[in-house]
């Protein structure tokens, strides 16, 4: 391995993902719905998205195997309590999915828990009466969203609603388009598709051989420009599109710039430092970057462990 790819020690990749678990455990109340949320119905999906994301994290870190015996007792006890106490078994799901039966995003969320054991037939009976319809396949909406909805449909066992590898065709990423029209929407765009795509790393082997070149051509540039912004959500979504490659395409530096912005908290910041403000309003902002480090912390640590 030369030295433009060398490896980040594990010990730094994995502090990274323990300091961020212990803050987001620490924090998890303010993950849950408010009583006006569910009188008004205001902003719940939005409220609901950090909770899947919530679960999404902890299947990764079980499916990597590189958490420790207290981070994964910590890990476990904290998807527990998301099932239980913020989704209230899944009736927080199930209720969605009632008032808005063509949403996707309790059919997403849920699929997460179902493969992690946790069930609810009420939903799952409602969402198979939604998927029935001509609605259903007939959604509009991005191409990488069309693959976390045919994602979800898989891991919960259901016939898929669509074809899956049309709707990879039709994602920016394919295409393999002008790499300097990478903007700020668009980069979340490419690490989603990704996700997506290898099932949140889990099936890498899944990115077609010319779409990993041209990754791997340009991830480096594009990491190193989102590091001089220090917008370090972004940054750290690059670097679990590098884990999902073949081969690592970024300069261990990278890891070592974006450990250095991680706060003595455990969070990592949104863009340049911590803010100030109400813990609340600093949840809300700084929830989403420290999630992905947890995420790219476990997918680091795993692929620099199975490189020894």
């Amino acid at each position: 391995m030369t030295a433009a790819t060398a490896t980040a020690p594990p010990a730094l990749l994995h502090g990274v993902g323990d300091r961020a678990l212990m803050w987001l455990d620490a924090h998890r109340e303010h993950f849950r719905l408010t009583d006006e949320d569910r009188a008004t119905g205001r902003g719940v999906v939005e409220r609901l998205k950090p909770i899947g994301e919530l679960a999404v994290n902890m299947r990764v870190l079980f499916r990597e195997g590189v958490a420790g015996s207290r981070q994964h007792a910590r890990a476990g006890q904290l998807l527990d309590f998301t099932w239980r106490e913020l989704l209230d078994g899944g009736n927080v799901l199930a209720a969605l999915q009632h008032d808005e039966p063509f949403s996707p995003v309790p059919l997403e969320i849920y699929s997460t828990f179902h493969e992690l054991g946790f069930r609810h037939p009420g939903l799952e009976t409602t969402a198979e009466v939604c998927r029935r319809t001509l609605t259903w396949p007939a959604l509009d909406m991005v191409p990488n969203r069309r693959l976390s909805v045919l994602r979800a449909e898989r891991r919960i066992g259901l016939p898929p609603s669509g074809d899956f590898d049309d709707a990879v065709r039709l994602t920016w990423l394919s295409r393999l388009p002008e790499p300097w029209t990478v903007q700020y929407h668009i980069a979340y765009d490419i690490t989603h598709t990704v996700f997506h795509l290898t099932d949140w790393g889990a099936e890498p082997g899944r990115i077609p051989p010319e779409t990993a070149d041209y990754l791997a051509l340009y991830l480096p540039a594009w990491t190193e420009d989102w590091a001089d912004l220090e917008h370090w959500d972004l940054l750290g979504e690059l670097l679990v599109v590098d884990t999902c490659l073949p081969r690592p395409a970024l300069d261990a530096r990278i890891w070592e710039r974006y450990a250095a912005a991680q706060s003595d908290s455990g969070a990592m910041p949104l863009h340049r430092t911590m803010p100030d403000g109400d813990a609340a309003d600093v949840f809300d902002v700084v929830h989403h970057p420290t999630l992905v480090a947890a995420f790219a912390s476990a997918m680091a640590t795993s692929r620099a462990m199975s490189a020894t």
